[in-house]
């Protein structure tokens, strides 16, 4: 039989109690100086372990406090029994939220580490943080005395079903894993596929990546055709880039002058524009006899692909006004055409300064 509450019982909970709620307050604040020093560190991993312990430590301290109160108090064995199994299932929840948010932190981390984007993926810190969260519920279930195997072969049997019923979106989900693991489509990365599409990978989720185009529109593509597609990542191996601009000259044109004077210009762009790699050495290669021209291709060093647009608009100005001032002429393409009219004969002469025609001949 248990013997009465007394006042001093009451009292020895109290302060037990008391302690273990001041023993949170301190934590908590020892534990902000601790966040305000991770900050100050490279690795953003110990601000999500940091964070992670001033969610626990408190409710932990707290805990503990009520354990020792109950202790003391003259409880049954039924009340005691429940006590401590709430207590438990309370400690249970706030390290299954603690880690949960710790492992999905760094896999954040590690993400956005390997990326080098802002964004991340989150297809993979949301598998993360559904595994923890549900095996946290299945300790909860195995304290509270609930047999999980029972639960484990429904989820068995239900998932079988559900699987069949949404053989789609899990082959989206498996597709965006495929594709983040393998490493060949990262968020930041500037792709381009068979269908047309192409832009920034903004994010990779359970179904979809999310491709932000030039135009600053979203392209939404399920992960299941992007792994089926035809694809050319421009980011990847490298993120610079080469460019060709093609050009041509007359006949009459000095191949000497006309390729010191291409790098000259290429030098000048090179340096001024932004997004240009001015380390980059020019490459002038001529390659074709052309029927009005001799036509030559030069290559451009570029840091990313959406630079080469602002890069071949200046380096095309930049190098048609030096031609202009060196007398190095760019011509018009030029067709003859003869236009038969009964036994008349009419040749023409079509170019690009107008059409002539002279007199017709029988």
């Amino acid at each position: 039989m248990n013997r009465a509450l007394t006042l001093h019982d009451a009292v020895v909970a109290g302060i037990a109690v008391a302690a273990g709620l001041v023993a949170a307050l301190l934590s908590r604040s020892l534990l902000r100086r601790l966040a305000e020093h991770a900050k100050r560190t490279r690795w953003s991993g110990d601000d999500v372990i940091v964070d992670a312990l001033r969610s626990i430590v408190p409710w932990a301290l707290i805990a503990a406090g009520v354990a020792a109160g109950a202790i003391v108090l003259p409880l049954s064995g039924t009340v005691r029994h429940h006590t401590d199994q709430v207590l438990e299932v309370w400690l249970i929840l706030v390290a299954t939220l603690s880690a949960a948010r710790v492992i999905t932190g760094l896999v954040r981390t590690l993400t956005q580490s390997r990326s080098g984007v802002a964004g991340s993926a989150t297809i993979f810190v949301n598998i993360t943080r559904v595994l923890v969260l549900a095996i946290g519920f299945l300790v909860v279930l195995q304290t509270l005395g609930i047999s999980v195997a029972p639960l484990l072969t429904a989820l068995g049997v239900g998932g079988l079903a559900v699987a069949l019923a949404l053989q789609d979106t899990l082959a989206n989900l498996f597709a965006g894993v495929h594709i983040l693991a393998s490493k060949t489509v990262q968020p930041g990365d500037y792709i381009q596929l068979s269908g047309g599409e192409e832009g920034y990978v903004v994010d990779i989720n359970w179904r979809q990546t999310t491709v932000r185009q030039l135009s600053n529109n979203l392209v939404v593509i399920p992960n299941g055709q992007l792994a089926k597609a035809n694809m050319t990542n421009y980011t990847r191996p490298e993120q610079r880039l080469t460019v060709s601009v093609q050009v041509g000259v007359s006949y009459d044109a000095d191949l000497e002058q006309v390729e010191r004077v291409t790098a000259e210009v290429v030098e000048e762009v090179m340096h001024k524009v932004p997004g240009a790699l001015p380390d980059h050495e020019p490459a002038i290669r001529f390659h074709t006899f052309g029927d009005s021209r001799i036509g030559f291709t030069v290559i451009l060093g570029i840091g990313e692909f959406s630079d080469q647009y602002r890069i071949k608009h200046e380096f095309i100005k930049s190098l048609h006004r030096r031609y202009r001032e060196e007398g190095i002429h760019i011509p018009s393409p030029v067709r003859t055409v003869a236009i038969q009219q009964g036994s008349l004969t009419i040749p023409r002469q079509r170019g690009g300064a107008g059409d002539t025609a002279p007199e017709a001949t029988e």
